[in-house]
């Protein structure tokens, strides 16, 4: 179940080495596809610090020329450009769908080896696009490239953001806005709805060699083990379970979390209409088109526990040729999921209460402090940073009598753990970051883009969020919560 080999790439003054797998797939699961004729490309943004990860220098080629690149005028030699084909459970009903508004220029193989998707987001119409008109506006991609980089710097499994460029053209939402084009790098766009569109199609042959390509690239472990489809769904199962955590422990909500938008490597895929939590509350929800609270923060590990249920039905005639033993093994495996979910959490919210060995215990210390932070409108990033700091609390919420009973509980049981409370405080420190990307900082900074061309705001908060946990006093106006931000909205962008 190897990946199918090329010849190497020709190396080039960038660095492009590209290995177009995907693309040696059936032609079933994507389409040739090519950028937009735009008119005035212009660069945006630039990676440098991710670009040198992948091995890339831009530095001989002129602007112009880089502008081009990321545009799709001017593609690299050895690119195939593809758009891909999937399905996906959209808000809970199920829509075949597909890249309509991306082309996948192809992968590209790093110093390390690692083989990455290179990808446009907002390069015009594709095969999939349903009458769209496969654009993007600049808004948005400035949004995913500010996001998923805040993911990076906290060390939360992301797709990154390489560039961003404006076309020159103007694409019409509810008002007219500025073209633009993303370049998405990803360690694949494998999705739960890539699964459900040969499963929907009734191609379990595809449906195989699909994931048999899936196994090969993100979990070659598994090849030659006794049930490799059973033990990729639960391979999958533990990674998500691992993310949602990890989203959970730094108030991150998606917003979107459809079948087509959970990535089969793990990590975080398509920044929409998501945003981080200030005030703790279960039920926060930011997303424009969620009406019902189907994304909110508390849904989220009972959504992605949904989606590999959908995952898992895509996989029975893989299974077992038998039905009923099929669906037997995929239950044992999402009824396993909720502890998985769990275990990952708690261990996150040990370290991030600095707590080093397990008690019976602590889940109810965890939940307490929850409970807390919900009554008291708390702010979830600040109140794990203050408690991070190992000097008394000010602020007239910490002296609440409800506060100050869960602290000194908290004290006894870091006293019961074998290690100083200096240490505890600074492995705290470690995990509970200073500055996330606020959302009234993300939107004066989309703003002054947007309306006035001014990248200034956006490259000062970009700075801030290459290094959250390290607290910088000059920044400290990153750290700053919004009185209220209960009527704040965010939009797809689509």
């Amino acid at each position: 179940m190897g990946l199918p080999t090329a010849p190497d790439a020709d190396q080039n003054v960038v660095g492009w080495r590209f290995d177009n797998t995907y693309a040696r797939l059936p032609e079933v699961v994507f389409a040739p596809a090519q950028s937009a004729v735009v008119h005035a490309p212009r660069l945006v943004l630039l990676n440098h610090r991710l670009a040198r990860e992948l091995g890339l220098e831009f530095g001989a080629l002129a602007a112009d020329t880089v502008a081009a690149l990321f545009a799709g005028q001017e593609l690299p030699a050895g690119s195939q450009p593809i758009s891909q084909a999937y399905a996906g459970h959209q808000f809970g009903h199920f829509t075949m769908l597909g890249d309509g508004r991306a082309l996948l220029l192809g992968e590209h193989r790093t110093p390390s080896g690692e083989l990455v998707d290179i990808q446009f987001k907002g390069s015009g119409p594709t095969r999939f696009s349903r009458g769209g008109d496969g654009r993007a506006a600049l808004g948005p991609m400035l949004r995913e490239y500010l996001i998923s980089e805040a993911m990076s710097g906290l060390g939360i499994p992301t797709t990154r953001s390489l560039a961003v460029v404006t076309t020159g053209e103007t694409v019409y939402r509810t008002t007219p806005l500025r073209g633009a084009v993303l370049t998405r790098v990803a360690a694949s766009h494998l999705r739960v709805g890539t699964f459900e569109y040969l499963a929907a199609r009734r191609d379990e042959r595809h449906l195989r060699a699909l994931a048999d390509y899936a196994i090969a690239r993100h979990y070659p472990k598994l090849a030659g083990v006794p049930q490799p489809y059973l033990e990729f769904l639960r391979a999958v199962a533990d990674r998500q379970a691992a993310l949602i955590a990890r989203w959970q422990l730094v108030g991150f909500i998606h917003g979107v979390m459809n079948t087509d938008n959970m990535a089969i490597s793990g990590e975080t895929i398509d920044y929409g209409p998501c945003a981080f939590m200030n005030a703790y509350d279960p039920n926060t929800v930011f997303s424009s088109i969620d009406h019902g609270g189907r994304y909110a923060y508390g849904n989220q590990p009972v959504i992605a526990q949904w989606n590999l249920a959908r995952f898992a039905e895509t996989l029975l005639p893989l299974l077992d040729a038998n039905s009923e033993r099929a669906v037997a093994a995929a239950m044992s495996v999402l009824g396993d999921y909720p502890a998985r979910f769990e275990h990952h959490w708690r261990a996150g919210m040990r370290r991030k209460l600095g707590l080093q060995t397990e008690e019976s215990g602590d889940a109810d210390l965890m939940q307490a402090l929850l409970r807390w932070m919900q009554q008291a409108r708390a702010d979830f990033t600040n109140t794990f940073r203050a408690l991070s700091s190992g000097e008394p609390l000010t602020g007239d919420r910490y002296q609440e009598q409800a506060f100050q009973d869960w602290y000194e509980r908290w004290q006894q049981r870091l006293r019961r753990d074998d290690r100083p409370l200096t240490a505890a405080y600074e492995a705290m420190r470690a995990v509970n970051p200073v500055i996330i990307p606020r959302n009234q900082r993300v939107e004066e900074a989309l703003a002054a883009a947007e309306e006035h061309d001014d990248l200034s705001a956006v490259q000062d908060l970009l700075a801030a969020l290459e290094l959250p946990y390290v607290a910088r006093p000059e920044l400290a106006k990153y750290q700053e919560a919004p009185t209220d931000d209960s009527t704040y909205r965010t939009f797809c962008g689509t």
